[in-house]
């Protein structure tokens, strides 16, 4: 009994199996120009989710199937060792911070001191002025007997004296500028490691972000392909993303046919698994280089060597209704349009809800 039903069973798939590759043939038969076709299977952009640096990961928050939104988080990657730097970099800042105020409290003071300096050097100048007019008259006294050795001498020791602390007075003028400038220098070192340290900062902070793996976009997770505890390597994948408002078919057409094909284009797909209810679709794609027919494409004739790559692309309104029944790798048939005009024959038609 089980042997007849089994049997049975088998009689039942065959027949619906043939009874819709009758359709197709016989609509392939009909001399319709305006309609081509190819087989191909049900594909999504697939996107993997990888470390940005080498580290253990602490913990996967997502498993296979999960629908994810965008933005959400998926796995979590270890920062401890990334903390430690930002601190480390933080308190070089600090120090660099500290730094800088120093020199510029330091220039400050070597700009106090430089004015006391110009100060005393008109103090020097004004002496020195001071001693050379009483050695002017002493001298012109010592030429006419109206004084003694002694006072010329006097006089003009003072004088040389007043010359020699001026010279010491303008330079400490030069020893304060020179100070001055050695602190604005120092004020610019520390200016700059400070700029370093909120370089470090700012990376180390965004390594520590880039630790949190966040979904890039709305989709499916299809594959785990890590654990938690394991250590990566930098670009190490984690997790596999099916993106499932990207889905489209692949399929090949010969070189007289492809032409004719235009980007726009309507398309029903036809699956394997649901043969009965056709998917409308859209060129997306049309290869400009012909390639050798890949050994998977069913063509009519095997003269046919070379095709045209096309793609045609669900909508993705379409998909979002029907989100959690969207499956990639289910063969079919790709049913082109040429015609605009050209309404699509019954086997094609779009059953139910558009």
């Amino acid at each position: 009994m089980k042997k007849i039903i089994l049997l049975l069973t088998v009689v039942i798939i065959l027949g619906g199996g043939y009874y819709y590759y009758g359709k197709y043939k016989e609509a392939q038969r009909s001399g319709n120009e305006h309609l081509v076709s190819g087989n191909g299977r049900i594909e999504a952009t697939e996107v993997n989710i990888a470390t940005k640096l080498a580290g253990r990961i602490e913990d996967i928050l997502v498993n296979e199937g999960d629908f994810v939104k965008q933005g959400q988080t998926m796995a979590v990657m270890q920062t401890s060792v990334l903390r430690a730097e930002l601190a480390q970099a933080q308190a070089r800042r600090n120090q660099a911070v500290t730094a800088e105020a120093s020199a510029k409290a330091m220039i400050d003071v070597r700009a106090s001191e430089k004015e006391a300096a110009k100060a005393v050097v008109l103090q020097r100048q004004s002496t020195r002025d001071g001693a050379r007019k009483s050695f002017n008259r002493s001298k012109a006294l010592r030429q006419v007997d109206a004084t003694s050795e002694q006072q010329f001498e006097d006089f003009e020791t003072a004088l040389n004296a007043a010359e020699a602390q001026l010279i010491a007075a303008e330079a400490s003028v030069k020893q304060a500028d020179a100070v001055i400038e050695s602190a604005k220098a120092e004020a610019i070192g520390a200016t700059a490691s400070i700029q370093g340290a909120d370089a470090d900062i700012a990376r180390i902070e965004a390594d520590i972000t880039d630790s949190t793996l966040l979904a890039p976009r709305d989709g499916r997770i299809q594959y785990r392909i890590a654990q938690p505890g394991e250590v990566m390597s930098a670009g190490g994948r984690v997790l596999n993303l099916v993106d499932l408002s990207d889905v489209y078919m692949t399929f090949f057409l010969a070189e007289e046919i492809a032409g004719k094909v235009s980007i726009g284009a309507d398309v029903r797909i036809v699956l394997d698994a649901l043969p009965a209810y056709p998917i409308p679709a859209k060129v997306s794609y049309v290869a400009s280089v012909a390639q050798f027919t890949p050994k998977t494409v069913e063509t009519q004739s095997e003269r046919q060597k070379l095709m045209f790559r096309v793609k045609a692309r669900i909508a993705p309104e379409l998909l979002r209704e029907y989100l959690e029944l969207v499956k990639t790798g289910v063969p079919g048939i790709a049913w082109v349009k040429l015609d605009p005009k050209m309404e699509w024959p019954e086997f094609l038609a779009l059953k139910g809800k558009k």
